[in-house]
């Protein structure tokens, strides 16, 4: 197998760099990721139409990483319900270790092949659930254990890899290989790794959103209302959507609880 994310970065003697040489020669290696992650359009396409159904009948979404592919799993899962107002338990992160391992390393965590089968276990799987493994190398014992054992359980599995050919793009259902070449620290795969993992997981959940309902037009009508800055969007958007002032949109978010509520209410009053 073709180790990129450990070949030699193509910048030498960073220590020897002005601060100003560090940040372009970074940027100019950013560069490159966003190129391939559309690459790999093809198969995020082919997985969120595999999941959409499957999540119409009540299936939910698992991702499961170790270190940085952990917790960008263990974000992107988060941010669901307050930015789509899905429950908690449709989408949802594992990180090899625990949630312990978010802020500090669990040690040989990630080496267990059977450890995220225990972990995903807890949630009594099913043919409809979805498990996406995440793992810049592609080797990751906890990942490439979890999504084969997952396949042989039922559930459509996908793994989201930086290098070609990789275990877990063997064990997976759906491959998605985004190779964004050597790291411009070598081996740190936080860099442009995780900003493709990145990239790829808000595709495939924002996607997924939209086309089971949660926007409308471009708007975030079921977004959990819980700051002054959320409610001052949803008034701004009752505003924008039924042409009315600040005062009554903020009467009708009151009223109604979320946009969407306010929006129907105001349709069926016509």
């Amino acid at each position: 197998m073709k180790q990129i994310t450990e070949a030699a970065s193509a910048y030498d003697r960073l220590e020897q760099m002005s601060v100003r040489e560090l940040l372009v020669n970074i940027n100019r290696e950013d560069k490159k990721v966003a190129e391939a992650v559309e690459r790999a359009i093809p198969a995020i396409e082919q997985l969120v139409e595999a999941i959409l159904p499957r999540f119409q009948l009540g299936g939910r979404l698992f991702y499961i990483g170790a270190g940085t592919s952990g917790r960008l799993g263990v974000l992107d899962a988060s941010e669901i319900p307050p930015t789509f107002g899905m429950p908690p338990d449709r989408v949802i992160g594992l990180i090899a270790g625990g949630d312990m391992a978010l802020r500090t390393a669990v040690e040989h965590a990630e080496d267990d092949p059977n450890g995220a089968w225990r972990d995903l276990r807890v949630y009594n799987p099913t043919e409809l659930d979805t498990l996406v493994g995440i793992a810049a190398s592609g080797t990751t014992r906890y990942v490439v254990g979890g999504v084969k054992e997952a396949r042989q359980h039922g559930l459509l599995t996908a793994g989201i890899t930086n290098n070609p050919g990789s275990p877990l793009a063997q064990v997976a259902e759906i491959p998605i290989e985004i190779e964004v070449g050597p790291e411009f620290v070598t081996g740190s795969t936080r860099m442009k790794s995780g900003t493709s993992q990145k990239l790829t997981l808000n595709m495939i959940s924002t996607t997924l959103m939209i086309k089971m309902g949660r926007i409308k037009g471009n708007k975030m009508v079921d977004m959990q209302l819980n700051n002054k800055k959320l409610v001052n969007r949803g008034v701004r958007f009752l505003m924008e959507e039924l042409g009315v002032d600040a005062q009554e949109a903020g009467r009708l978010l009151t009223v109604y609880g979320s946009v969407r509520q306010a929006l129907q209410a105001n349709k069926q009053n016509k």
